[in-house]
């Protein structure tokens, strides 16, 4: 997929809140070339989001944004709803209630790929529909898993962007994470780890991996922590948009920033600031809009009988075009996207 351009192009329509595809209550259908059309996703179809945490900005965007906006298109009933701490078992009862209220799709990132699965098959067995996004759980606990980007590409771009941030003479580098049992984090850093086993990366030394709990307060306290123990640091990877954000107040306000390199995964609107002042060079992300927008349309489409979920199911959803699910259930939406001085002006979330 095009990222440069499709976020571009999807940033546009997510502000422009546009609602313009229609649906009805027929039997799902196909088009003239055997994919289903957006209006075969029945009308009425009560979507609940279930992020990590609410009123964080990544799944403000995700949700708000993105998912919304394609459950008005297809004339669903849109909801959010979700613990205000990122903590493995905090998703259950949300669940629960989802799933008594009569859901038919719950979109979720799981905060632990093993905590929900209960809770999760109990609301399949009562009809929901569920549909992993962002951090996945095990793949017999859901039907779809909607995946940002692989994890390989998602730790090439940030040991590449941190190589480049400090440059030839490598150094010491810390990754912040945000919790200890977030399925992409761990995926991602192993992957990052891989990754800087490649002679290209042998200048660079992975001392420490902390976590901060996708809590604003803890990794600014984590980020700060990093520094008092590596006297020696070079530079910091938050693969976490709370982190990263956190990570770059504290260094933009210290006698670090310059000094220690800082990458990761962040949204625009809240690293602007630090690619301006120079406490960032560049940063990553795919748009977490297009997330939430493809998870609601993916998740009507199995709802309505447009796709079982099996491996080569293709499906259209909306502005995004057409997707293919591909093994274990997994619709991958397209490679990460990097943001700096040149480009992050342009971008609104």
């Amino acid at each position: 997929m095009r990222a440069g351009k499709l976020i571009a192009v999807a940033v546009a329509a997510a502000l422009a809140f546009s609602t313009t595809a229609c649906a009805e209550d027929s039997d799902p259908g196909t088009g003239d070339n055997g994919t289903a059309t957006s209006d075969s996703i029945k009308s009425g179809l009560k979507v609940a989001f279930l992020p990590k945490q609410v009123n964080n900005p990544y799944f403000d965007t995700s949700d708000n944004k993105g998912g919304k906006v394609a459950v008005e298109e297809f004339k669903g009933v849109y909801s959010e709803t979700g613990p205000s701490e990122a903590s493995p078992s905090a998703q259950v009862s949300y669940i629960n209630t989802l799933s008594q209220q009569g859901t038919n799709v719950i979109a979720v990132s799981a905060n632990d790929k093993d905590a929900i699965c209960g809770a999760l098959n109990e609301a399949r067995k009562a009809g929901a529909k569920v549909v992993t996004y962002d951090s996945d759980t095990k793949p017999e606990c859901r039907d779809l898993f909607i995946n940002q980007a692989t994890s390989e590409g998602i730790a090439k771009v940030q040991i590449k962007l941190i190589s480049e941030a400090i440059g030839a003479e490598g150094g010491e580098i810390a990754i912040l994470s945000a919790t200890a049992n977030a399925t992409n984090q761990n995926a991602w850093i192993e992957m990052m780890k891989t990754e800087l086993a490649k002679p290209e990366y042998s200048k660079l030394k992975l001392v420490d991996t902390v976590y901060g709990d996708d809590d604003d307060q803890k990794s600014f306290q984590e980020a700060q922590g990093l520094l008092a123990k590596h006297p020696n640091l070079k530079g910091i990877i938050s693969p976490t948009t709370v982190g990263v954000a956190a990570a770059g107040r504290y260094l933009s306000g210290s006698t670090y920033k310059g000094k220690v390199q800082l990458t990761g995964l962040g949204t625009p609107n809240q690293m602007k600031a630090y690619v301006k002042d120079g406490t960032v060079k560049a940063f990553a992300l795919w748009n977490p809009a297009d997330l939430g927008y493809l998870a609601a349309y993916a998740g009507a489409s199995l709802a309505s009988g447009v796709i079982k979920g099996k491996e080569g199911d293709k499906f259209k959803a909306g502005k995004l075009g057409e997707f293919t699910v591909g093994k274990d259930g997994t619709i991958l939406l397209g490679d990460p996207f990097t943001f700096n001085a040149t480009n992050v002006d342009q971008f609104n979330f």
